[in-house]
């Protein structure tokens, strides 16, 4: 990816934190309520919970255009005994996730995505506060399921924050996944961050064929573990 590219992908990012800024299509927040809130009583597959902020949530597009959705689509193709529940709320920080993340886990979850931390980076948030949060919804997921798997999503800062910060805030996505023997993402929107085609209006969003790529970057660590 360009690195400029990269640049004027992250300016203005805080349309991620405040998502109803934007002209594109809004999420809509009863849908994205009724799909984490179904029952995972109803749900006879094992569990994967894609626990992030709009990235997961899809924001801007109908629900099932969403990589959680489409990673859905790739097991069912498989024969495979997974359900994907979708836990993305926009705007959502490392510290509202460490809060949210217990009641999202009163039932049973077999696969545990975590994707949170990218507003943090945009609001220029302290790496090791972000690294704290993370570090306690991973404890809280192994806590309460000792037997799910973690798997992380690593997340860049904007560049206009200093080399220091973004490779700061890059290391803790890395020593994470180190440190708790984690497979990783390394980026979630690689190949996608910075590409006008790819992303909504609003340049920060994937779009559907956005999606796509992020579902891809997805399958790749996700699809052994199954």
């Amino acid at each position: 990816m360009n690195y400029f590219s990269f640049i004027f992908f992250f300016l203005g990012c805080f349309s991620i934190v405040g998502c109803t800024s934007t002209t594109e299509k809004p999420q809509d927040s009863s849908k994205t309520v009724e799909v984490k809130d179904k029952p995972l009583t109803e749900v006879k597959n094992k569990s994967i919970l894609f626990f992030g902020n709009s990235l997961v949530a899809a924001y801007g597009l109908d629900m099932e255009q969403g990589f959680p959705a489409l990673i859905q689509q790739k097991i069912e193709a498989l024969n495979l005994e997974y359900s994907v529940i979708n836990a993305g709320l926009s705007g959502e920080t490392s510290a509202g996730g460490l809060e949210r993340v217990d009641w999202m886990l009163r039932n049973e979850v077999a696969i545990f995505f975590l994707e949170l931390g990218a507003n943090d980076g945009l609001r220029g948030l302290d790496p090791a506060s972000t690294s704290k949060n993370l570090q306690g919804i991973i404890d809280k997921v192994k806590a309460k399921y000792p037997k799910c798997q973690i798997i992380l999503a690593g997340m860049e800062a904007p560049p206009n924050l200093g080399s220091t910060y973004t490779t700061a805030f890059r290391n803790v996505f890395k020593a994470l996944a180190k440190k708790n023997d984690l497979p990783i993402v390394p980026f979630l929107l690689e190949g996608v961050a910075g590409e006008a085609n790819l992303n909504l209006a609003d340049g920060i969003h994937p779009n559907e064929e956005g999606q796509k790529i992020v579902a891809e970057n997805v399958w790749k660590i996700l699809k052994p573990l199954l």
